[in-house]
This record gives structure tokens, sequence and C-alpha cells, in this order.
């Protein structure tokens, strides 16, 4: 057996590089050597924090994940790398580049069945977006977006930004994200959307997707919504409760709430749509080079451990940080 080196988080804040012994491959078994790992920041603090709700631990399974929670738990879903070895039954992948939602990990062996082949005008280190960027297709579809639709969408972390990306393609729309940071205006530009603070943002939205993780950002969220609109709460926020304000005239507009999560393909798609199918449409969206306007930071894997608890710290600035393998 070969030795591999994995991510580990043993306590709150606390993490560790392990040593793992890689299975013998099956006939229908892939092994791959990573190439970038990134870091999924918002869910990768909460469980970096244990803050995964018990009865939740199930349901928050990564598909590859070690451990359960809180701790020790090797967790992580956005792995890119090469197919070096492979059995008889998977020979076709041998030396292609492909995504698979693996921890972070240098080499690790699993099915082909759950890798995706890397379209070669995507780069490796663009690659990694494509969980997070799946994330953000079912986000548009849950949201029901139309052409023409005045769109906000509140959080301007990576999932706000490729949330808006894919909304002010649709035509006609009027997209702008909301956040309280502004900083990363030139970011939405390039994106093709503009970025303001929440007492410039635009009221009477048809639509508004709501990211930024907090009580007060669902609250401007629903405040920028028209009469019967909808918000797709596309955030989770663990054990902890949060506040909303459902005063004032959220009764009166009808407006709606509607909870978003990859985990299911919308109903109205799923007799067509597999995660599969999502996951290729991902990747081939990101044949798109104005996406690398979200890579903002690499780190060797071999400081992965040191560096982690500050990269999915609260505040922090890191759109999409990965780790080079």
């Amino acid at each position: 057996m070969s030795v591999a080196h994995a991510l580990w988080t043993t306590g709150p804040g606390q993490v560790e590089l392990r040593e793992e012994l890689l299975p013998v491959l099956g006939t229908a078994d892939v092994e791959i050597r990573t190439e970038f790992s990134a870091v999924s920041r918002g869910t990768e603090a909460l469980v970096l924090a244990g803050a995964v709700p018990s009865s939740q631990h199930d349901t928050m399974r990564a598909p590859f994940q070690s451990g359960e929670f809180p701790f020790p738990v090797k967790y992580g879903y956005l792995s890119v790398g090469t197919v070096e070895q492979a059995g008889p039954r998977a020979q076709d992948l041998v030396g292609r580049r492909v995504f698979c939602l693996h921890p972070h990990q240098d080499r690790y062996v699993v099915p082909a069945s759950s890798v995706l082949p890397v379209p070669a005008a995507v780069s490796p280190g663009r690659a990694v977006l494509a969980g997070m960027l799946e994330t953000a297709v079912n986000g548009v579809w849950d949201a029901g977006l139309g052409i023409g639709d005045r769109v906000s969408v509140v959080g301007a972390g990576v999932l706000g930004l490729l949330v808006a990306t894919l909304a002010a393609r649709v035509p006609g729309t009027d997209v702008a994200a909301v956040d309280v940071r502004t900083d990363r205006a030139g970011t939405a530009e390039r994106l093709g959307f503009r970025l303001v603070a929440p007492d410039d943002a635009r009221r009477e939205r048809d639509v508004v997707l709501h990211t930024s993780g907090t009580g007060p950002g669902l609250t401007t969220g629903l405040q920028l919504l028209g009469d019967e609109g909808l918000l797709a709460e596309m955030s989770w926020y663990g054990d902890r409760s949060v506040e909303v304000g459902l005063g004032e005239g959220f009764h009166s507009r009808r407006l709606t709430i509607r909870a978003s999560q990859v985990g299911r393909v919308p109903p109205a798609r799923a007799p067509r749509w597999t995660t599969r199918r999502r996951l290729a449409l991902a990747l081939d969206l990101l044949c798109d080079e104005r996406f690398d306007a979200l890579l903002d930071g690499v780190t060797p894997f071999e400081r992965s451990a040191e560096v982690l608890p500050g990269i999915a710290a609260v505040g922090g600035d890191a759109l999409c940080h990965r780790f080079s393998y």
C-alpha cells in the first residue's frame, strides 16, 4: 500500500496533516495525484468550529469524508488532480485531469464514477471552483430567474459572486451584489455586474439570493424585494440561530423565502437532471477565464494545517483560497 497525506480537523480550530494508507485499486477505481484543492470557506469554517449540529451530521457528510462530526474529521470537496493509475474498467481515464468531491489530500483512490474530466480549456487552478459553481447553478434554478428580472445577491463572498455572475448572463437582467464591504467592487465589475453597499442598493427587486450567512443580510434581502418577490436562502448557519425581520411589510407584500441546498436538484428539473450532469455543466461554464478573478490565494499543501484556521476565520479576506500539491 502507498502512503498519502490528508488534512484532518481534530478539535475546535485544530488542524493537522496525517498519513494514510491508500487502498488497493479495484477494477473500476482510479488513483489521483492532486494538483489543487480549494477551501469552501463558509462550510469549512463551521466544520473547524465544531458547529455542525448533531441533527445534520449525516446530511452534511462530504462524499469521501472520513471520521465523524464534530471531531476528528477529514473534510472538503473541491479537489482537482491527474489520474495516475486505474483499474481495468477505468483505463480510459489514465492521464486525464479530473475533478472530485474529495477532502484535502495529496493522493487518493476513488471509484471512477465519482470523477469528472476537466475540459481542456479550464486550468486546474480554476477547476476547483466547480463544486461552488454547481451550488450557484442550483441557487439560480431555485430562485426561478427569468429574462429581464431585477436581481440582487446579498453577500459578496465567492458563492455570492458566482451566483451574481450567472444571474448577469440571463438576458436583460439588472444584477447587483450587495455587501457591507465594497472592496470587491473591482472583482464584481470584471465578472459583469456592480457591487453596492446596502444603503445604496436598489429596491423593488424581483428576486433576491442571500449568501451572506448573517441575519442582518437576510433582513436586508427581504427589504430589497418588491411585492410578491422571492428570496432564495443559500446561507447555512450550522448550529446558530439567526434573527430576521419578518415585521413591517413582510406579510402585506406577500414575500417568499425559499431554501436552496445543493444536495438536491430542484423538483422541476429532477426528472431530467442528475447531480453529475449539473456538475458537468459547472465545469463547462468554467471555460470562461473571467472566473480567475475569484482565485485570490495559494498555499503549499505542506502548510495547510498552519494556515487553514486563519483562512476560515470570521472576517477573513479570502475568496477562493487553494492548496497546491
